[in-house]
């Protein structure tokens, strides 16, 4: 053998344990680290997958109930003035009053008012096409019971109470409105 055969096979040797060094000290635990991090990668965006599908649902959901409950979302931003409810109810009664009640149970989100009205009717028809229209309106309005009829002559007198639920920041807002008009 000569010299350049010996030369290049001694190379080639140290050029082999090189290699096998390098892949045993850097290769193979950096491969068995990317596979743990590749699987822990995987799980991760099966987790993301998961939780964006669930976000779809949720927000599609959400645009179905407020498609279906837009009315009642846009009545509880509506802000309420009694002025303006008696001016459109007068005409169901011959008397309308509406008087703000403070109740300890009101926590912010709703005002109880209290109704007097008197109608020139034999029945309470009137007293119930009232409560049609304040159920078509544009605030969100619940009639508490007992409401109180009473017979006088060819008139009735009704009484009741009601609370008027409103979204008490939109209330604010539409108290500066009116007040800047």
């Amino acid at each position: 053998m000569n010299r350049q055969t010996i030369m290049l096979l001694t190379f080639s040797v140290l050029l082999m344990i090189g290699v096998i060094g390098f892949s045993f000290v850097l290769l193979i635990p950096k491969g068995k680290e990317y596979r743990t991090l590749r699987l822990e990668s995987k799980k991760e965006f099966q987790k993301l997958d998961f939780a964006q599908n669930r976000h779809d649902e949720v927000a599609n959901r959400l645009k179905e109930l407020q498609v279906q409950n837009k009315r009642m979302i846009t009545a509880f931003n509506t802000p309420f003035h009694p002025e303006r409810f008696e001016k459109q109810y007068r005409k169901e009664f011959d008397d309308l009053y509406l008087t703000e009640v403070t109740t300890f149970d009101s926590n912010g989100t709703f005002r109880t008012y209290e109704v007097n009205a008197t109608s020139k009717i034999t029945s309470p028809q009137s007293f119930y096409h009232f409560l049609e229209n304040v159920n078509q309106g544009e605030w969100i309005i619940r009639v508490n019971f007992p409401i109180h009829f009473e017979r006088d002559g060819d008139k009735i007198r009704s009484s009741f109470t009601m609370r008027v639920y409103n979204n008490e920041g939109t209330q604010q807002e539409g108290s500066k409105k009116e007040s800047q008009k």
